[in-house]
């Protein structure tokens, strides 16, 4: 069964409610500078405590029961402007006769003690309704101030998970994409009879292993994305003779510093299916990777049919994947892809510090 009272937000009001106090027990002891200290100091904390116990309820009835009521939508406007004097009237007898009665049981308790005369009941209700209303302001500030941080935090919220779960999807694609195209490979090698099919899908298999349990996490580190990254080039060269020339080289000032999980590998994957692959004559595949003062620096260049002019180099669902991931996941980040002559050149530069 839900709880008429959220506690949550009836704390948030205590909490408001305290701050008021505090507000009125300065105020009211600045006006009896001269009075005996100790006699009307305990006097003005028990006061204004008794007096904050009556509004801390009032008010929480008023802004999260009473106003959500009034602004309901309803068939004419007409309803709400009655509901809304109804509840006016309400909270004004509340906030004057009903503050009033509080006082008055407060003196007959013994633990509110008039410090001013009053010679009639309506200066009284005065005094009270100037106290109710500034309070009133004060608890209607302090909640817009409350929920508008509240929806600033829920918005905040709701962006990370917006993001996580497109990374998500981003990388659900990547993965089907890369084991579309390796088993594409392996059926080739095992149309053709091929003594290294076998070896191709235990490469594949250990490949698989480490997506499945590596890299479920935010980060994995920049030795481990480094041995995925040999086991597919591994993999890709049983697919070719000795005419493919592979070169790759590291300089990373610390392996185990940490990087997103399989980033680096659609530049790799690109290089062969889109480069190697389709090169008559000569190919090549040349990949560096350095790591300094958390800059990366990720370049990868292979053959290509020979053209006259750089262009950019025509994005693929991996590439595109990349670049949107790059998007989601720093904020100081540079791809770029030509083809120069007979070879593309793909640079993607990370500060991995950047790190949203």
């Amino acid at each position: 069964m839900k709880s008429l009272v959220n506690i949550k937000l009836f704390r948030f009001y205590l909490w408001a409610g305290l701050g008021y106090f505090l507000i009125g027990v300065f105020h009211t002891s600045s006006v009896y500078t001269d009075k005996f200290f100790f006699t009307i100091h305990i006097s003005i904390v028990r006061n204004n405590f008794w007096a904050i116990i009556y509004f801390i309820p009032v008010s929480y009835l008023f802004f999260e029961y009473s106003v959500p009521f009034v602004l309901k939508k309803r068939k004419t406007v007409l309803h709400n402007i009655l509901w809304g004097v109804l509840f006016l009237w309400i909270y004004m007898v509340l906030y004057s006769y009903g503050s009033y009665l509080w006082r008055l049981l407060g003196i007959q308790l013994h633990v509110y003690t008039p410090l001013k005369g009053f010679t009639n009941v309506k200066d009284v209700l005065k005094n009270q309704m100037a106290y109710n209303i500034s309070a009133f302001f004060f608890f209607g500030i302090c909640r817009s101030i409350y929920h508008y941080v509240k929806l600033k935090q829920t918005t905040q919220q709701l962006r990370i998970e917006k993001q996580a779960a497109e990374l998500n999807y981003l990388r659900s694609q990547t993965n089907p994409h890369f084991l579309f195209n390796t088993l594409n490979n392996i059926y080739s090698l095992a149309r053709d009879k091929s003594d290294v099919a076998p070896e191709s899908i235990l490469r594949l298999s250990k490949i698989l292993r480490f997506m499945l349990y590596e890299t479920g996490g935010k980060y994995i580190s920049i030795e481990q994305e480094l041995k995925i990254i040999n086991d597919y080039i591994a993999l890709e060269k049983l697919r070719y003779d000795e005419s493919l020339r592979i070169n790759f080289n590291y300089d990373v000032e610390d392996l185990k510093q940490s990087i997103t999980p399989l980033l680096l590998m659609p530049l790799v994957e690109n290089a062969f299916k889109h480069g190697a692959s389709e090169t008559r004559s000569e190919p090549f595949v040349d990949i560096h990777l350095t790591i300094n003062n958390r800059r990366l620096i990720f370049v990868v260049k292979n053959s290509a049919e020979t053209s006259s002019d750089e262009f950019p180099l025509k994005e693929n669902i991996g590439l595109s994947n990349l670049r949107r991931q790059l998007e989601l996941l720093y904020k100081d980040y540079d791809l770029s892809v030509l083809q120069s002559g007979s070879a593309f050149t793909a640079t993607l530069k990370i500060n991995l510090a950047s790190h949203v």
